[in-house]
This record gives structure tokens, sequence and C-alpha cells, in this order.
């Protein structure tokens, strides 16, 4: 792969594209032949300012000003010792004016001469133009947990692609997870010990963010390249989840099908056991950045719908979303379609009266601290939908 190429219906996700990392390194290729990266994301345990959380970049803001501060010292110390010699006072004021300083050094015409860096010989011109080439390491097992057993506490490493076609945006991080992440850091009270579904997971950084806290996480999606990139995230990840106690279990759930996959056979198939304990604890379910095209925002909500006729308990969703704005030659204006058929169904839910489950949604507002570095943005919003039987 020597250089990447972007189509036209690539898509990047701004999670990646202002990562302050000094360099993406690929780690290796899935399946399907994507690069695949590992990206460093700081959780902020204490709360603190976003500009103290440093993921990867050279120098952060702090230590530049530090720096400028301590030149500015020095600058000054010299200023003070040119000053207490009565000489070299003197001589600055009548060469360099009221200021002190030196004039700068003037060419023929009285523009400022610049001494540039003569450039070394080439002694290689005849070489052919060389594109860079992205290269994986293999690393032994040993040296990957050893890696596992040093990385801190307070460190998320995800597995992702970038810049893939619509149909694998899944194994992106997006902002929605990142929005998810902060609500559940900032209240971990109101998912300790629970039983919690997420759709869509994606990369499965939020399930892993809940596994902090929650008792077990069930992170679904599908395909099974997405779910193999998910599994080894949750590996990454165990020095996050164990102290806690908190599991993940991968699963495979198809929102096209009305029932879950049991087959013994299938890597990422549900047991009996697990069916049953999905219906009869589950109180959260989650979903993050996952209502982008219309059939698929109408698939996640009978699957929703569905899957909270099947609980015992009452069951609040937290469902985040990005509003999207793009121009349409049919409207001849900016409009966000995704976005309204979202808020559509939302509506068509609330006002359901089938006898069985009365639903509630109220859109939460983010005043929640913000526990992860990225921009949170007025068109990132987050609903909560409450199921209840009747």
């Amino acid at each position: 792969m020597d250089q990447i190429t972007f189509h036209y219906d690539t898509v990047l996700s701004d999670v990646h594209l202002l990562l302050p990392n000094s360099c993406h390194l690929m780690a290796r290729l899935n399946s399907v032949g994507q690069p695949v990266f590992i990206s460093r994301f700081r959780i902020l345990w204490d709360g603190a300012k976003q500009d103290t959380c440093d993921l990867g970049s050279p120098c952060g803001g702090e230590e530049l000003d530090r720096d400028t501060q301590e030149e500015k010292g020095r600058g000054d110390a010299r200023g003070s010792e040119t000053g207490a010699d009565g000489d070299g006072g003197a001589d600055g004021g009548a060469d360099g004016g009221e200021d002190g300083g030196v004039e700068p050094p003037l060419d023929e015409d009285g523009d400022l001469a610049v001494t540039r860096r003569q450039s070394l010989p080439r002694m290689d011109r005849d070489r052919d133009v060389v594109y860079p080439i992205i290269l994986s390491q293999a690393r032994r097992e040993e040296e990957e947990e050893e890696e596992e057993e040093e990385c801190p506490r307070d460190v998320i490493r995800i597995e992702h692609t970038m810049a893939t076609p619509l149909e694998d945006v899944g194994k992106q991080v997006w902002r929605g997870a990142f929005l998810l992440a902060d609500l559940i850091l900032s209240q971990p009270t109101t998912f300790r010990g629970a039983t919690v579904l997420e759709l869509g997971a994606g990369t499965g950084l939020t399930s892993i963010v809940m596994a902090t806290v929650a008792k077990t996480v069930y992170c679904t999606d599908v395909g099974e390249d997405l779910l193999s990139m998910c599994q080894k995230n949750v590996i990454l990840n165990r020095h996050l989840m164990e102290p806690a106690g908190g599991e993940v279990r991968v699963r495979l759930l198809d929102w096209l099908r009305h029932d879950l996959c049991t087959d013994a056979d299938a890597e990422f198939g549900w047991t009996e056991d697990e069916v049953a304990d999905l219906h009869d604890n589950t109180t959260v379910i989650i979903a993050a950045d996952v209502c982008y095209d219309d059939d698929l925002t109408d698939a996640l909500f009978r699957t929703l719908y569905r899957i909270c006729n099947n609980l015992h308990l009452p069951c609040t969703t937290y469902l985040s979303i990005e509003k999207r704005l793009n121009f349409t030659l049919r409207h001849l204006e900016v409009s966000c379609e995704a976005y309204n058929h979202f808020r559509n169904c939302l509506c068509e839910m609330q006002e359901l009266r089938d006898g069985r489950t009365c639903f509630t949604v109220e859109q939460v507002t983010p005043s929640f601290p913000q526990c992860l570095l990225y921009e949170r943005i007025e068109q990132l919003e987050l609903w909560k939908v409450t199921a209840v039987p009747v």
C-alpha cells in the first residue's frame, strides 16, 4: 500500500482527523486487507481540564508556556546583567535606540538581511522517487502481554481503521461513543452492577468504559471482522475492567433478524444462558451514533422495541447522535435528513400504545463533565428512552 486513496464514498471520523498524535502507525491488516491502527485515549478520572490531557502530542500547551516563560526569564536576566554594566547600557542606547536593542542587519537596498542555511549537496539525484510505505512489525505474544501490564489505568487503547467506506464506519471511533462514555464515567452509580446491552458497538469503546462500573455488558454488532476487532479491544483493555469485576461479552446481533444467533458453531453466537440473562436482568441499553441511514434507523428501532418487550425489568436506553448537516439537491438547502428521520422514530415510539410496553422519550442535556478529550460540538445530542412493561 504505497499511497492512501480517498474515493467518493470514503468516510473519515473527526476523532481520528483531530487526534493529536504525532503519527499513526499501522498495527496489522485485517481479514479484508484494511490497515488497522491503535490509538490511545486518556481518561480524566479526576475531572481535570481538557488541556491537561496529552494524547501523545510532542509537547503539551503547559510545557510550551513553561518553556516560553523560562526563555523570557533568561532574557530578562541577560537584560538586567547588561543594564548593570554602565558601559554596556550606554552603548546599547546609542546603537539600538531607546529600547536598548540591536538593529537588525540590512542589505544594500535597506531590506532585512537573512542568513540562509546552505543546502547539503545531493549525491543521489538519479534515484527514483520513493513513496513512504506503512510497515507492520510482528510482535510476540509475550511482548504484547508485557505491554498490557504496563498500560496506565487511565488509558484506553482501541484498534480501529481510518477512512473507510460507509458500510465499514463501525470500524472507526466516533464522537457519539465519547459522549456516552462521558455519561458513564461522570455518573457511575447509575450503571453500577447493571446488565447492559450495546447495539451497534463498533470498536467497543463504550462497552469497555461501561464495564468499568457495570457487571455484564453484551457488546453486539454484525460482521465477523468487526466483531474480531471488538474482541481484540476488549483484551487490550482488561486492565480497566478487571479492578471493577466487569465483563464484556462480544456477541452477534443482527437488526434485520428477529432472533438471536444461538448456533453453537458460530464464533460470536449466544448461549441459552446468555439469552436468559439478557431478558431477565438487562436494565440499560446504549447505542452510539448508529443513525446515519434511514433503513438502519428503522431496523434499530424495531430491534429496540422487540428487545424491550422481551425484558422482564424496566429498561433505560441512551442514544447518542450527531446532527450532520448536508446540502441536498432535492431541497436546494442545508438539511439533516438522517437526524430528522431519527426524531420521527422517537416520536412514533413515544406515541406507541400496544398494551405491552410504555415508552417515554426525553433529551438529556450534556452538562456532565467531559472525561475524554474530543470536541463536544452542539450538534452532538443524547436521548433517553425509558421502557416500562404495562
